[in-house]
């Protein structure tokens, strides 16, 4: 049962910019769009849910550091950080959790640099190309995750 199980979501680099940035890219929807979205969601999978968003990759790495005790499972979403920070996969790699890595659009259609992710070597699995219903198919993904471990 994925009741009372803390999940973490969080954002990286211009993240924040969503609905502005490039919306034939990353859509029309707004971070807090996608937030309040995303918490009906997880109140309906029975998940505790924490949003957060920074363009420091020293604050997410500080995030994922505090996570090691604080959550059960991440969904991260670390934008361009995730093709260039070896720091936030060495935070990644101290957690004994789950790790879902998300992108909102199939980087492996876009720029050859944004192929290679960090992230993914540590990542339990990564959804990408979905737009912004690729944070529900996180949580979706999230609760069977835990309820597997159950």
């Amino acid at each position: 049962m994925t009741a009372n199980k803390r999940i973490l979501v969080l954002n990286g680099p211009n993240l924040n910019m969503l609905g502005v940035r490039e919306p034939d890219i990353y859509g029309s929807a707004t971070l807090g769009e996608i937030e309040k979205t995303v918490r009906a969601t997880a109140t309906k999978l029975g998940l505790e849910l924490t949003f957060k968003q920074t363009n420091l990759e020293g604050e997410l790495v500080s995030w994922i550091q505090n996570a090691r005790f604080q959550t059960e499972l991440i969904v991260i979403n670390a934008g361009a950080f995730s093709h260039t920070s070896i720091a936030i996969l060495d935070a990644l790699q101290l957690l004994e959790i789950p790790i879902i890595e998300l992108h909102l659009s199939n980087i492996f259609a876009r720029e050859e640099f944004r192929h290679n992710s960090y992230i993914s070597k540590c990542a339990t699995g990564v959804i990408c190309g979905f737009g912004a219903a690729g944070y529900n198919l996180a949580l979706e993904a999230a609760a069977q995750i835990l309820s597997e471990q159950d």
